[in-house]
This record gives C-alpha cells, sequence and structure tokens, in this order.
C-alpha cells in the first residue's frame, strides 16, 4: 500500500470515528478540519473545546502533518460550513495546546499520527477542564467562607486592643470637646441677651409708671371697720417701759 493510499484509510477511518466532528475539506491534498471537546460539553456545563485543521503533506507519515488551531469557524470565509463550531480557550492555553501536539507529532513520526493527536487533544482538554472545574470550586469555598467571616463580624464587633482603643478615645475625646465649646457658646449667647431688673427700667420707663397708673385708674377703697378697735388696744405697758428707761 502506497503513501496516498494509506492516507486515504486514515481519512475514511477518521469520517468513521469522527461522524459529526469531521469536516473534509479538500482532497489533493487531504485539507481537513475536526472538532474536538472535553467531558461536560454537551451536558450544559460548557467544557472546553477546540477546533483543528490539518493538511496532509505527500510523505505523511513520513513528514508530520501541518496543523492549527482555530479560534472560530470563519477563520476560513470560502469555506462552506454546516455547523458553527469555534475554540472556547483562552490564547495562552491555544499556544500550550500547539506545543503540546506538535512534541506528540514528532513522537510518532514514521505512523499514522492524526487519530493519535486528536486523542490526547481530549485528554488534554479534560485535564484542563478538570483543572478549571477545581478552581472553580475553590473560588465559590472562598467567597461563601468571606461571607459568612464578614456576617459573623457584623455580631462580633472590632476586638479590642491598645491601638485602636487609643484611636477610638483620640476621636471620642474631639467630639467631646466640639460639643462643649458648642454648649458654651449657646450659653454666653443667652447670658448675653439677658437684661437685669435696672436695664429693664432704664431701657422701658413705662415700667416706673405702672404702679401709679394703677392707683388712678382704679378707685381704691379703705375699710375702716378693719381699724376701729386700734383705740382699744393697751399701750399703756409698752408706754411705762419706755419711762423706766
Amino acid at each position: 500500500m502506497d503513501r496516498r493510499e494509506e492516507q486515504e484509510s486514515e481519512i475514511e477511518a477518521l469520517e468513521s470515528i469522527y461522524p459529526t466532528e469531521f469536516s473534509l475539506l479538500e482532497s489533493d491534498p487531504y485539507i481537513f478540519r475536526i472538532f474536538v471537546k472535553s467531558e461536560g460539553y454537551e451536558d450544559g456545563d460548557r467544557g472546553l473545546c477546540v477546533l483543528l485543521k490539518f493538511k496532509i503533506p505527500p510523505s505523511y507519515p513520513d513528514e508530520v502533518p501541518e496543523f492549527e488551531v482555530l479560534t472560530n469557524i470563519y477563520d476560513n470565509e470560502d469555506e462552506e460550513i454546516d455547523e458553527v463550531y469555534e475554540t472556547n480557550l483562552e490564547l495562552n492555553h491555544i499556544t500550550d495546546l500547539k506545543d503540546f501536539l506538535t512534541t506528540r507529532s514528532q513522537e510518532n513520526l514514521g505512523m499514522a499520527m492524526v487519530f493519535t493527536m486528536v486523542s490526547e487533544t481530549q485528554e488534554w482538554l479534560n485535564s484542563r477542564y478538570e483543572k478549571e472545574l477545581r478552581e472553580r470550586e475553590e473560588e465559590e469555598r472562598r467567597r461563601i467562607q468571606e461571607a459568612e467571616e464578614a456576617e459573623m463580624n457584623q455580631f462580633e464587633g472590632t476586638k479590642v486592643n491598645v491601638q485602636n482603643f487609643m484611636e477610638w478615645k483620640l476621636k471620642f475625646d474631639a467630639e467631646m470637646a466640639i460639643k462643649r465649646r458648642s454648649i458654651l457658646e449657646k450659653e454666653k449667647e443667652l447670658i448675653g441677651n439677658k437684661l437685669t431688673g435696672r436695664e429693664l427700667f432704664t431701657r422701658d420707663t413705662t415700667l416706673n409708671e405702672s404702679d401709679l397708673k394703677f392707683l388712678e385708674e382704679e378707685e381704691v377703697t379703705i375699710d375702716e371697720s378693719l381699724f376701729a378697735d386700734v383705740d382699744e388696744l393697751d399701750l399703756n405697758d409698752d408706754e411705762e417701759e419706755d419711762d423706766d428707761e
């Protein structure tokens, strides 16, 4: 079997193994794409995926195939695409994957290697995806722990030590000094506005005439009966005592 026949057999095998992921673009030389996805990709968990494009050289498998990682299907606008596939890896991870596949292709030189490269790409994606899941879980645990600690701190308050007590005392003393100053200023203002009796009479002369006006306006009657018994009072004793002295 010559190389062309070996290449044709490998292409048929790939089409059989990846019926929906494989897309043949050209036949001479063979150019095709394979969509590779990690575990969890079709379970609604949105795993990792990558779109690989291969070009088989005439001397393959004695020469490694050319390959590239397409970021999305629109990297080649001339191709007719039945489904939209795209790579959801970050750029630095795409670089890591390319280096990984380059090493694997060199290790399998002389053998049909596309299936091996695709299989190891899937394992690489699974490993990367499991690591991301662990990081997400760890981040979620950290977020929950921080939320719980923040809630507990609301009930526990701040622990007192010498430093934060002195900071609080300085702030408290400053606030109290401001309040005392404000009270004193208000008291001075009230005292300053309060007039003495002399000042009231001096400023308002009508106060001097108030009693006289009362006597003039009102007729004052005297009840003489209240003084009827005055003459009967015994005042001799007092007078005698005065004479003896």
